[in-house]
């Protein structure tokens, strides 16, 4: 005789687990994301875990614009240059692609990959032509949402698309490694620099200022004094200064400075544009 479905308490809390879960299924991204945070409460997942499931959700969101290097601080390599002047340039700049500029430097010809310089240097220098080595280049419009551009990037294996506004202008670059990192966080690799100027002046009152400098670093540089209270990082002060979360283009006066930010995501400030107000310098 076959025994009957067991009935105690033991199944009825099975069957009660097992309904809590259907009727928690998220309904919106929010629940999912309240389903997430719940997950975490429980050391069901860790933090780390979290943030990547966070991130991937956030890049089904966002568009190209939000996180694309603006054309103003674009690494690019005009076309007419000759091969040593080509070198010096990569090597200062110290990427693995380049766009290649036509003359009027409006056009993107091709994207230069730095290795495929490499075997020059064993040939003759007189017969450079830069374009019988540069690849297409890919060009995305603005509004491209960023977990399509990742599916385009892995199925037809690029690396970096040119972005162009709504009058086919130039409008920046975007990188595979620039969307992943909006999922995993900053990805560095064995050819960065640790030791990189953080501190980068662009014209007499005028800087870039990595988010990462460390406020001792800054306060020595500037002969200043900045309150950091318990914060390491001028990105820190930053954000503890507007009290959220800035977004890329905002301004905010901090001392005799004036910092906007230039590049960031929802998660962290990566580089500030900063500016030395004179008026406020006192002796």
């Amino acid at each position: 005789m076959m025994d009957d479905e067991p009935s105690g308490p033991q199944n009825r809390s099975w069957l009660e687990r097992l309904a809590n879960v259907f009727s928690s299924a998220p309904k919106s991204k929010k629940d999912f994301t309240d389903l997430l945070n719940s997950a975490r409460e429980n050391n069901i997942i860790d933090h780390d875990a979290l943030e990547i499931i966070e991130g991937a959700l956030n890049v089904c969101d966002k568009q190209v614009r939000e996180i694309m290097i603006p054309r103003s601080q674009m690494a690019v390599i005009p076309r007419h240059l000759e091969l040593n002047d080509t070198l010096k340039l990569v090597i200062e700049s110290r990427h693995s692609r380049y766009p290649v500029l036509d003359e009027t430097a409006d056009h993107i010809v091709g994207i230069l990959l730095a290795k495929e310089l490499l075997p020059l240097l064993l040939e003759n220098q007189d017969g450079f032509n830069i374009k019988n080595i540069i690849r297409p280049a890919a060009i995305v419009p603005e509004s491209k949402r960023l977990n399509v551009l990742l599916k385009e990037f892995r199925e037809q294996r690029y690396h970096m698309a040119i972005v162009v506004d709504e009058y086919g202008g130039i409008a920046g670059l975007i990188t595979i490694e620039d969307i992943l990192e909006e999922i995993v966080g900053e990805i560095q690799d064995e050819t960065d620099d640790a030791e990189k100027e953080m501190i980068i002046p662009r014209d007499e009152m005028g800087y870039f200022i990595h988010a990462l400098t460390p406020i001792e670093d800054f306060n020595e540089y500037f002969n200043v004094n900045m309150n950091a209270d318990e914060l390491d990082t001028v990105g820190g002060v930053i954000v503890q200064a507007f009290g959220r979360m800035p977004k890329v283009g905002e301004n905010i006066d901090i001392d005799i400075f004036k910092f906007r930010i230039s590049e960031g995501n929802d998660r962290q400030v990566k580089l500030l544009e900063m500016q030395v107000m004179p008026n406020k310098i006192t002796s």
